[in-house]
């Protein structure tokens, strides 16, 4: 029963008029976004988080919240038609449904993507709904230990969103450690790294870094790949399936929604995870796996389903733990902290209206979703002929203009273009930056977190050994450490030998 009250109260405030239009702005947008090949997510939000700055936050939430699981929709459209997938996610939509699309079936490929996103989306809030306050209870018991213990599993399995190597992983999370820890430290009064400059006191503004490493930074690589050439389906017919292609993707959804749901948990599983590990999943279960690959309706099914249930139980930790466990979700612990909330246990009993109206906004956000995908298709794909080129000078500008929006300062545009180059520097490097940026938001909370737990101690270290709850998270982190780096070093023995034998 209080459950049903408190979804109420959610629904009594995702559907005033205000949320309504910033939810349905959201997925719209993030529908384009995920169409339009070369402008995700990550990049969008930080572009927009200025923009934020000014709007209630419920509003700014439901929002960002909607780019993000609206961009996993889009993403689908162009994989099916284009073969282009318009967001990492739909890599694997692709396979299969593009040879849909040329067999004529593009039609029950995007209906597929649709109605299998729209059945994971509605699963996956109703377990945020149950889990999440469950959750947030026992994190309430949570010390500053625990806390800290909790930070450090989170930087360690921050590694795992890097695709390249361990070691410049953990070099762009120390990167982003000190660039948090920059300005005057709130215990002694000492300024650190702000090289004299009265500015840098305050620290670097998140929204800075974010729109510079992923606005800017995206911008600038996106342009030097240049545009692929593109291949349209010329007609699509029959986007409402019959019962029986109904009967033969729903299987393949729920396990999907299941699978994806339990990933999207776990810091760096994230959708694209969720759909590569369901495609495998389905092909293995198939009576006909040499189906795969050639227009299998399982294949756009369940990794459909997956990476949009993953994208939205992504949400559990970050709302309940304060742990981001992807690069968006480091950008909506910064949209809360721009709005002066703290993301965590106590932001469910300080914040209810915020927390529970999101929840609700997303099946909100899902409903509409299915009413812009289906019907706009022709829409969407009008929209992949615009050259690249003719977006970024609106891309940049408005980049520029919200940096400057933030505290009406010139120098914030020209760190934004700093980071903005370091950002595509680092691409060519291949260092991803996602970790730079969890790395930036979880430093601080560290380091704070550190703190308190040795000051309650008086000094002793052992406080974070002793705790059950703050030795668990060490040893999964140690864990992980482990299985991080073994293949590493082994790698790195196997080459040495190698060589000696040459």
């Amino acid at each position: 029963m209080e459950l049903f009250n408190e979804l109420l109260l959610g629904f009594s405030v995702a559907l005033t008029p205000t949320n309504l239009a910033y939810g349905f702005l959201g997925v719209l947008l993030g529908t384009i976004i995920g169409v339009l090949p070369g402008l995700g997510p990550v990049a969008t939000i930080s572009i927009l988080l200025p923009v934020t700055f000014a709007l209630p936050a419920p509003a700014a939430l439901i929002m960002l919240a909607g780019i993000y699981y609206g961009a996993q929709y889009g993403g689908s459209t162009t994989a099916i038609l284009v073969n282009l997938p318009g967001e990492s996610s739909s890599v694997v939509t692709a396979i299969d449904g593009y040879q849909m699309a040329r067999k004529g079936r593009a039609g029950l490929a995007l209906a597929t993507a649709a109605l299998s996103s729209f059945l994971a989306g509605t699963l996956a809030t109703v377990v945020i709904a149950v889990a999440a306050p469950a959750l947030a209870e026992v994190a309430l018991d949570f010390g500053p230990a625990d806390y800290f213990s909790l930070m450090l599993f989170g930087l360690i399995a921050a590694v795992i969103l890097a695709h390249g190597s361990v070691i410049k992983a953990i070099g762009m999370i120390l990167v982003g450690i000190l660039l948090g820890t920059m300005g005057i430290d709130a215990n002694t009064g000492l300024e650190r790294y702000t090289f004299g400059v009265p500015t840098f006191g305050d620290g670097i503004d998140f929204a800075v870094i974010a729109m510079g490493m992923f606005g800017i930074g995206e911008t600038i690589a996106n342009l030097e790949r240049g545009e692929a050439s593109r291949t349209f389906v010329k007609e699509v017919r029959g986007l409402w399936p019959s019962f029986a292609e109904i009967r033969s993707f729903l299987k393949p959804a729920l396990r999907g929604t299941v699978l994806g749901g339990c990933l999207g948990l776990l810091p760096g599983g994230g959708p694209v995870l969720a759909s590569f590990s369901t495609y495998a999943l389905e092909k293995k279960l198939s009576k006909e796996p040499g189906r795969f690959g050639h227009g299998a309706i399982e294949g756009v099914a369940g990794p459909e389903a997956a990476n949009n249930a993953a994208a939205q139980t992504a949400f559990i930790p970050m709302l309940t733990l304060g742990l981001p466990s992807s690069a968006v979700m480091a950008l909506m612990i910064g949209a809360l902290m721009m709005q002066g909330l703290s993301p965590g246990p106590q932001l469910m009993n300080q914040r209810p209206d915020l927390f529970w109206g999101l929840i609700a906004s997303m099946w909100l956000g899902n409903l509409m979703l299915v009413i812009l995908n289906l019907p706009l298709v022709g829409i969407w794909v009008k929209l992949l002929s615009v050259p690249y080129r003719m977006l970024y000078p609106a891309i940049m500008l408005f980049c520029c203009i919200g940096v400057y929006s933030i505290h009406n300062n010139a120098l914030d545009v020209v760190l934004a273009a700093i980071f903005g180059g370091f950002g595509f520097i680092a691409q060519r490097l291949r260092c991803e930056p996602a970790p730079l940026l969890l790395g930036f938001i979880l430093g601080p909370m560290i380091e704070e977190t550190l703190r308190r737990a040795l000051l309650i101690s008086h000094g002793d270290p052992t406080v974070f050994v002793t705790r059950p709850i703050s030795l668990t998270f060490l040893v999964m982190a140690f864990l992980l450490l482990i299985v991080l780096v073994a293949p590493m070093i082994r790698m790195t023995r196997q080459k040495a030998f190698e060589e000696g034998a040459e």
